[in-house]
């Protein structure tokens, strides 16, 4: 360092100094989100959802049944379910598709099960009667954060085709009571950062998905240490800055549909 810089006054100024992310984002900064509509025109709501270079297509369908065990127990209302692959060309070597191998992807089951857990949480199913809504969400290229995409895309997918319904007449009641959104956060190189891509993912030593709504109600968290522990102080830092980025993507969502 040359004299006449400014020297660090603090150690604390120091390790701010010395720590970079791998995309030069401050650490509470997102990657760039965007999302493109209609990009399936046969589903009844379609997103491209893309954060940073992870993209996924987000799809709803609308079928006009439920499934046989709603039927069975008379259950009231209607049903939501979802579906999550990996393209075969979405990682930097072939993925293979689930069904040459005869049994589906167990990451695959745990995420499409996410998604839907997620988005039952914004509806109200009994203003959907006799209703099954599909999600179906596809990564076209993955680079960290799949699923928290899925799920923020998923949402405005389903938004744009429950406005469909409403719009058509076919439903008399909106079912979605708020809005809905995923973020990544986790600890790399001991510090806390938010929306991680796929360098700091495999790096971090702790990684966290976290899903909300858009009053800020919390709908689930995934939180592990890879071979690793983490304090209480870092869990809330952790919150804290995927609350921010939830605010973030929701105002995203927001701004698109107007």
């Amino acid at each position: 360092m040359k004299p006449d810089q400014p020297q660090p006054s603090s150690l604390a100024e120091q390790l701010e100094q010395a720590f970079t992310r791998p995309s030069n984002r401050d650490v509470d900064q997102m990657r760039e989100v965007s999302f493109q509509t209609n990009i399936a025109p046969h589903a009844n709501g379609s997103v491209l959802c893309s954060f940073g270079h992870t993209q996924v297509i987000c799809a709803a369908m609308i079928e006009d049944r439920v499934p046989g065990w709603m039927r069975q127990q008379k259950v009231e209302g209607g049903w939501l379910t979802a579906e999550y692959s990996m393209l075969p060309y979405s990682t930097l070597y072939r993925k293979d598709r689930p069904i040459s191998k005869g049994k589906q992807d167990g990451r695959n089951i745990e995420i499409q099960r996410l998604i839907g857990r997620s988005l039952r949480a914004v509806l109200n199913l009994k203003n959907m009667p006799n209703k099954t809504l599909w999600i179906d969400c596809d990564v076209l290229r993955a680079d960290g954060g799949t699923r928290t995409a899925s799920i923020t895309g998923a949402w405005l997918a389903t938004r744009i085709a429950i406005n469909g319904l409403l719009e058509s007449g076919k439903l008399e009641k909106d079912p979605i009571v708020d809005h809905l959104a995923a973020i990544s956060v986790g600890v790399y190189n001991d510090r806390c950062i938010l929306d991680l891509d796929y360098p700091e993912d495999r790096d971090a030593t702790v990684d966290a998905n976290v899903v909300m709504t858009g009053s800020g109600q919390f709908v689930e968290v995934q939180s592990s240490g890879e071979e690793a522990t983490y304090t209480r102080t870092q869990l809330d830092e952790l919150l804290g800055l995927a609350e921010k980025g939830i605010n973030e993507l929701v105002d995203l969502q927001k701004a698109k549909l107007s």
